[in-house]
């Protein structure tokens, strides 16, 4: 059964149903951790940076967005860790998911229609074509 699962969260909606697929798939197997993944996206810390005036209001800022997906994993009382990245978020959880030893990588999906996807891009399409371990697509 998988013992280590990686979510990618940023606070919305879709990654909060990600986070509660991947807390019953954690019940399934005494002994299985959960790693919450966070990816700073470059293009939007920019402005952020330039909102802000100090650095640690910025982080809480970023923790915040995160606390609903985080009791997904309290209420359960299911271990799990919390990680930032930097970077592009799609190529930033493609990269750290196959250099880590993780079972499966649960994702939430906005739910973009073809051409929505092909113009926006999706990062759930590009985890789901690069990433080597199975990929959950929750929408």
């Amino acid at each position: 059964m998988y013992k280590r699962l990686l979510v990618a969260a940023d606070g919305s909606e879709n990654s909060i149903r990600a986070a509660k697929e991947a807390a019953k798939l954690a019940r399934l197997a005494e002994g299985t951790v959960v790693e919450i993944i966070y990816v700073v996206d470059y293009s939007k810390s920019k402005s952020e940076v330039l909102q802000s005036r100090d650095g640690a209001v910025l982080e809480a800022d970023r923790r915040k967005q995160l606390v609903p997906v985080e009791d997904v994993f309290v209420k359960e009382d299911i271990p799990y860790k919390l990680t930032m990245l930097h970077g592009d978020p799609g190529p930033a959880i493609v990269e750290y998911a196959n250099k880590s030893t993780c079972d499966m990588v649960i994702v939430g999906s906005r739910g973009l229609n073809a051409l929505q996807e092909m113009v926006l891009g999706s990062v759930s399409h590009k985890v789901a074509k690069r990433v080597e371990s199975p990929v959950l697509i929750v929408k």
